[in-house]
């Protein structure tokens, strides 16, 4: 049986087991406490019945007005654990936070080349919102569904939107300096 479960400082030192895989993000132990410290509500852990640990999510809230959105920073699960639902139990948790939080929409950014990733997340219901060009600096070939160099940003309305105005898709992708400056505008 899995245990969802608050992450805490401790974890950080028995995550790896999670974290070595290509399609992670790792990032540095600061930016993992300053997540603990700030929305520690929307950083957990799940965990098997011996201990180890399976996969976790990491993200925030941010934004204001009809802006103010639940964002998953990270969500990984072992390779041992995946074809389990665990990504899917971890999502839902994080989309009921974000619920109570009063959230209009929950948004992430994945990897366009990450295809099985992009099948999951549009099974949960979202949908590509729009494409961010160059993304990650160094990866030329790479944009994201708001998430990579080519990178995917992927959104799904939760019910305070009840228009679904925060999922009305981009018909052009957008460069990395139009993504800032639209951070700034809209919180």
């Amino acid at each position: 049986m899995t245990t969802l479960r608050p992450f805490t400082c401790d974890d950080l030192f028995k995550f790896n087991n999670v974290n070595f895989d290509p399609l992670t993000e790792t990032y540095g132990l600061s930016f993992y406490t300053q997540y603990l410290a700030k929305w520690p509500e929307y950083f957990q852990l799940a965990e098997s019945p011996s201990e180890h640990i399976m996969g976790y999510i990491m993200g925030k809230v941010e934004g204001h007005m009809d802006n103010w959105h639940g964002h998953v920073t990270a969500l990984t699960v072992s390779p041992d654990y995946r074809r389990l639902g665990l990504a899917a139990l971890l999502m839902n948790f994080l989309e009921d936070i974000s619920e109570k939080k009063r959230a209009y929409f929950v948004d992430l950014f994945v990897r366009k080349s990450n295809k099985v990733a992009i099948n999951m997340y549009t099974n949960l219901g979202y949908i590509i919102y729009r494409t961010i060009l160059e993304y990650y600096s160094g990866d030329q070939d790479e944009d994201a569904y708001n998430l990579a160099t080519f990178l995917s940003d992927m959104r799904k309305a939760l019910s305070r939107d009840v228009n679904k105005k925060s999922v009305i898709p981009y018909t052009q992708p957008i460069t990395m300096r139009e993504l800032r400056h639209q951070l700034r505008h809209d919180g």
